[in-house]
């Protein structure tokens, strides 16, 4: 299974912003299982990106 379209736009807008405020991305993973991609930023945000490219900030 691959992202969808809608994930990669949002995938790169996320990391766009998240280098303008110079934070580091320390880990990527496309969750086959739930079909998410799970992005980890500096140690303590996660954000998961949704089929449809929602965005969930945790």
């Amino acid at each position: 299974m691959e992202p969808t379209i809608e994930q990669l736009k949002a995938f790169y807008d996320l990391c766009v912003r998240v280098s303008n405020l110079l934070q580091t991305i320390e880990l990527v993973r496309f969750d086959s299982r739930t079909k998410r991609i799970v992005v980890l930023i500096g140690e303590t945000i996660q954000v998961e990106i949704l089929s449809n490219g929602e965005q969930i900030i945790q």
